[in-house]
């Protein structure tokens, strides 16, 4: 019985997963098609049922039979969120008749009430001649063991990371999906990061996924074996030509060597390293259309606001709550906290703000819901007065104006503050008439002047050094306020501790990838308060030279780069949480450095 009900709750939760799922509906074209040679083309929808298929005919091929149906289903759990994938393949066989260039045209389907169509897609079909032609002068192909022999180069049209973006141009803080996938005529024995990716002047959003060599796709006229290695949206954070670098890779490809097994031979796989350099890829960003409306605080996307008072009637000294929401599509988790107009008579608690975003396609969806909780301190009629919030939409180009209700708020008198004794005899002793003070009926009649006494002149040193010190006090306080960098670097290392406190936490609680990214965040907002540069600007290439410029180490300088190199690795690396001790220590004791360490 229990195991039944635990069937159901994980059918219902992987239902519920594959409905969120993606449906697409691609094309898997053939590899290397010799004249006269039987070869399969498979269409392949997934995540739905499909209906009325269409298929057109290929040119320069004979439809032998089809379609042969299959299905399947799949299930993985990524960061302990389980995802479900199911599959259903449409293969057709077809005779190529001669040989040339011919084209798979754009295949439909009816699938969950929509037509969905796949792109049309190129090929090949080669001379018979070329059977004969020695496979190590033959192209590389990805199902023809024959062209992957051992000891061949690999060139770099054979192995390759690609970045793909979905917009050639942005406006700043517009959502940019980016993704970066490796391409490969060989199958993969082992793949190492050696350099991360960089995102310099964007801020990311990462997409949880596990890479796996799953797809073949049909690049430049040649089939390559795909996976999803990186897939994020990122925000850019200034204007002008930003650049995307793929970061660099220690790969190890399988070729084959022919092993004389005296009667036969056997082909026997082996290794070969290889190193995939960073390419790169760039975007133009435009800034913002001038002059930006009164109200905007940089939210760029389509959004949607609300806001709603809780309760129906205020007293004095009893808190009360106004929520705030925005939802919609665009750079949510950057949208800054709106400020209300609340009557001076309203005492105003810090905001409380919760945030709740998700990668949906290429953009960011979501909702920011901030609390705003007051206390009316006087009785009376007051307003809340509305607000404006003000984004900037891309795809109209033009600036919108939301604006929230105003509240009116009558205030009766509520439970006071409860008064301690001795304030009820005060103000007892101060409603009535106070009788005459006689004093002492027996008076002194020699005096001594104050001035001889030396308690006087004790206490009026201690006041001059006191009002000394507060003149100099004050007078440093109007230095430093009037050196807003210096502050802000003055201040550098104590934000930092702050920072690193909290990733302490994540780290004994073992939740590796909060850990490092607030690590990440700890050290960057470090370098740009210490620096006096915004994260944007910050690179690592910039790094060495500014501390340089400033009298730190180079040793301290490449000791922090390294650290920030190790956080964004151990991202995307297996079982990075043995390692959280050793780059916290290292962490700690590179600000120390900084701190102590000059030139």
């Amino acid at each position: 019985m229990k195991r039944f009900i635990l069937f159901i709750i994980l059918a219902i939760i992987t239902a519920g997963t594959a409905l969120q799922a993606q449906v697409s509906f691609t094309v898997k074209p053939p590899t290397r098609v010799y004249e006269g040679q039987r070869f399969p083309v498979t269409f392949r929808l997934t995540n739905a049922d499909g209906s009325d298929l269409k298929v057109s005919q290929i040119n320069g091929c004979t439809l032998l039979y089809g379609p042969s149906v299959s299905q399947s289903q799949s299930y993985q759990v990524v960061n302990g969120k389980a995802t479900s994938t199911s599959a259903i393949e449409y293969t057709y066989y077809y005779k190529a008749d001669k040989a040339g260039s011919f084209t798979i045209p754009a295949a439909s389907v009816v699938a969950n009430g929509k037509h969905l169509t796949t792109k049309a897609v190129s090929f090949t079909i080669h001379s018979s001649a070329d059977r004969d032609t020695p496979a190590s002068q033959r192209p590389v192909d990805v199902d023809d063991v024959d062209t992957q022999e051992a000891g061949r180069r690999v060139n770099s049209d054979d192995v390759f990371v690609r970045i793909i973006l979905s917009k050639s141009s942005a406006y700043e803080q517009e959502a940019i999906a980016c993704t970066i996938k490796l391409y490969t005529k060989y199958s993969i024995s082992s793949f190492m990061p050696t350099k991360q990716p960089a995102f310099d002047g964007f801020l990311i959003q990462e997409v949880d996924l596990q890479p796996s060599l799953n797809q073949v796709e049909t690049y430049n006229g040649q089939n390559y074996m795909t996976a999803i290695l990186k897939k994020c949206i990122i925000f850019p954070q200034k204007s002008g030509k930003l650049n995307i670098n793929s970061g660099n890779y220690d790969i190890s490809v399988v070729q084959y060597e022919n092993v004389n097994m005296g009667m036969f031979q056997v082909r026997q796989p082996k290794e070969a390293k290889i190193k995939v350099n960073s390419n790169s890829a760039s975007i133009d960003i435009k800034p913002l259309p001038q002059p930006q409306p009164e109200g905007f605080t940089g939210a760029v996307g389509k959004f949607n606001i609300d806001s709603r008072l809780v309760g129906n009637s205020f007293r004095t000294n009893d808190p009360a709550t106004l929520i705030y929401t925005i939802t919609g599509t665009g750079n949510i988790k950057y949208v800054k906290e709106p400020i209300i107009d609340f009557p001076t008579e309203f005492e105003q608690y810090t905001p409380k703000s919760d945030i709740e975003a998700s990668v949906q396609g290429n953009d960011v969806t979501g909702n920011m819901t901030v609390e705003y909780t007051f206390v009316p301190q006087s009785v009376g009629d007051f307003k809340i007065g509305s607000d404006k919030f003000v984004y900037f939409d891309p795809q109209t180009r033009q600036y919108v104006t939301l604006t929230t209700p105003s509240y009116n708020v009558k205030v009766a008198k509520g439970v006071s503050t409860p008064v301690t004794t001795d304030q009820k005899e005060v103000e007892n002793k101060n409603s009535d008439i106070r009788h005459i003070y006689l004093g002492n009926k027996n008076p002194m009649k020699e005096h001594k002047l104050v001035v001889l006494e030396s308690w006087y002149w004790i206490l009026y040193i201690l006041l001059l050094a006191g009002t000394i010190a507060l003149v100099a006090i004050n007078r440093r306080n109007i230095r430093r306020n009037a050196d807003v960098t210096g502050r802000r670097t003055a201040k550098a290392s104590k934000v930092a501790r702050k920072r690193l406190k909290a990733a302490e936490t994540f780290m004994k609680s073992g939740d590796s990838e909060k850990f490092y990214e607030e690590m990440l965040r700890a050290l960057w907002g470090y370098l740009s308060d210490k620096l006096s540069m915004p994260v944007s600007q910050l690179s690592r290439d910039n790094i060495s030279m500014t501390l340089a410029s400033k009298g730190y180490s180079e040793d301290s300088a490449e000791e922090l780069v390294s650290v920030l190199d190790d956080c964004e690795m151990a991202r995307y690396t297996p079982d990075s949480s043995s390692r959280m001790d050793s780059v916290y220590e290292r962490g700690v004791n590179v600000i120390n450095k900084l701190e102590s360490n000059k030139k």
